[in-house]
């Protein structure tokens, strides 16, 4: 059970993958077979569920990170084929574009960013929930 400030963050950073995971399905979902198991895109209720692709992010306390807190990009290809370097990299750079584009829209109120840590990326920011 969350605060309801925080269900409403989780909403909006759950939307905010979902609408990147529908155009990165588009452009790039036939690079690669699906995994046997998967279904196709589109063909169930969540977006995560479905499809070439899993984009989401994961929060970090940022033990040992320059960054701090924050929350580590994921993105995941359901495929059994083995994802070159290239295009594993050609993929991220167009979900963190997408990222910077799309945090102002879905949060308007905060000052989140994308920075590169290592070999990840991650938001941070303003995750305060203000006055309870």
């Amino acid at each position: 059970m969350y605060h309801p400030k925080m269900n409403d963050f989780l909403a909006r950073f759950k939307a905010m993958f979902d609408q990147i995971d529908e155009q990165v399905e588009q452009q790039y979902g036939q690079l690669y077979p699906l995994h046997p198991n998967r279904p196709e895109h589109d063909t169930t209720s969540n977006p995560q569920a479905d499809g070439l692709f899993t984009i989401g992010a994961d929060f970090t306390p940022g033990y040992g990170s320059k960054l701090g807190r924050g929350y580590i990009l994921d993105v995941h290809m359901s495929t059994l084929e083995t994802v070159s370097d290239e295009n594993r990299w050609m993929i991220m750079e167009d979900v963190v574009k997408q990222l910077h584009h799309l945090l102002p829209r879905y949060f308007p109120e905060r000052h989140l960013e994308v920075f590169a840590e290592g070999n990840h990326f991650k938001i941070v920011g303003d995750f305060s929930l203000g006055n309870a």
